[in-house]
């Protein structure tokens, strides 16, 4: 175990509870907690108590698993959504639309807005706010805290279909100049963005939580960019090189040139629009070019592109930058199919971190989907920490938690149990032959 050991400074900033409704495949209502199950009553790292108000224990991490096409990704995907239109609302334009699709199998869906909401703690105090919104305007917003453990609603918004315009009602506990605020909000924008902008600070400890304390990524991961940064300096590249080591890659030192992205240097060959796109999403970014150095059995050092290594050893480096941040600051990391190019101990290595006193001092958070069922067991997870995500005959993604079937404390072989069908939220297979039509 990599023993990761950090000046602890109370933070408190921690997700509680996710909630999501009407996007993509997501129809009705659907749930993902993070907070200790109250049946429950294992001990351990795996959970901890927040010094926040109104907030029971929560949990180091939490894994969803299920079928391809069953939903997941779109579970982390509207994660990254909300947390994309909060952090980009403000400077939307008039007109601009927002990016969200509905179910679409279902003709009332496709009409109503999708919504999303997110209990967290930030700053030692418990907040609820979300938002459901259509592609063209913001239907509702709401915002409720909790700073001496009774709730207080702040502000709540409206939509009048009539006059085609916003009502807001304001708490007490809201100070400042709302009706600036209110009117500088646009139809497309969230009053909670718009305030932040206009220098409300009442409300940056609820904005800057989802700006900086959630690191989403897709199945892609995050690439090598954020790894390779903290290899520019010695003592931050020291702990990358000890992360690697501790999981068995014989990485003795790591060579790092940097440069900004150059236009010109694109080859002529590449199509306008896909040239286009990568220019804009490089323009004024650095990049790295790596080297890996070995060590011979002879303690002579070879050097190798870093592309010439291994897509795993490729994927745990671009890890590698996240993880420690993650675990250094006490962020959130939320993850597309974890397993993807990494072996299963890399796996329940990368995941165990979050569950250490040690390397996990201040309570970072890990979400994840994943098929890698070897970690599916009473050793590496809490009954409460595992999830299942599946499609019902409406073909709508349906999330419950494996706490539902009420597995039995240290005997039930989850893995077993997951695979035999028990739990549901596997493929149904069926025999194919190449004679038939449809």
């Amino acid at each position: 175990m990599l023993s990761l050991v950090w000046i602890y400074k109370e933070g408190q900033l921690m997700l509680v509870e996710f909630t999501v409704k009407n996007y993509r495949s997501i129809k009705d209502e659907q749930v993902f907690s993070l907070a200790k199950g109250k049946e429950i009553d294992e001990t351990g790292s795996h959970s901890f108590e927040p010094k926040a108000p109104a907030t029971d224990g929560l949990l180091r991490s939490a894994v969803i698993y299920g079928p391809n096409a069953a939903g997941k990704s779109n579970v982390i995907r509207a994660m990254m959504q909300m947390e994309s239109i909060i952090r980009t609302s403000a400077s939307s334009q008039e007109g601009d639309e927002i990016d969200v699709i509905p179910f679409l199998f279902d003709d009332e869906s496709t009409t109503e807005p999708s919504e999303f909401e997110m209990v967290f703690i930030s700053e030692g105090t418990r907040y609820q706010y979300g938002f459901s919104t259509t592609r063209h305007h913001i239907v509702s917003e709401w915002l409720i805290a909790y700073p001496n453990g009774r709730p207080q609603r702040w502000f709540a918004r409206g939509y009048d279909e009539k006059k085609q315009s916003p009502v807001y009602k304001f708490g007490d506990s809201l100070i400042g100049q709302k009706s600036v605020w209110k009117n500088a909000t646009r139809r497309n924008a969230l009053f909670l963005s718009t305030a932040v902008q206009l220098n409300n600070d009442q409300l940056k400890p609820v904005f800057n939580w989802f700006n900086n304390m959630l690191r989403l990524t897709n199945v892609r991961g995050w690439g090598t960019a954020f790894s390779a940064s903290l290899c520019e300096k010695e003592s931050t590249k020291d702990l990358i090189l000890s992360f690697l080591k501790a999981a068995d890659f014989n990485i003795h030192d790591i060579q790092v040139d940097k440069e900004k992205f150059d236009p010109e240097l694109l080859p002529n060959d590449i199509p306008d629009s896909v040239k286009e796109k990568i220019i804009e999403d490089l323009k004024d970014k650095d990049i790295f070019e790596l080297k890996t150095i070995h060590k011979t059995s002879s303690n002579k050092l070879v050097s190798l592109e870093f592309k010439e290594e291994s897509d795993g050893t490729q994927k745990f480096f671009s890890f590698a930058g996240p993880w420690i941040d993650a675990l250094q600051n006490g962020y959130i990391l939320v993850i597309d199919e974890l397993h993807d190019n990494l072996h299963p101990k890399m796996v329940k290595y990368l995941v165990d971190l979050f569950h250490n006193d040690k390397s996990n001092p201040k309570n970072a958070q890990l979400i994840f989907t994943t098929h890698e069922t070897s970690i599916l067991n009473q050793d590496v997870f809490r009954r409460d920490q595992v999830w299942f995500c599946e499609k019902t005959n409406e073909q709508a993604t349906e999330l419950y938690p494996l706490t539902d079937f009420s597995p039995r404390k240290g005997r039930e072989n989850i893995e077993q149990g997951y695979l035999s069908g028990r739990y549901g939220a596997l493929p149904f297979v069926r025999d194919f032959d190449l004679s038939e039509t449809v």
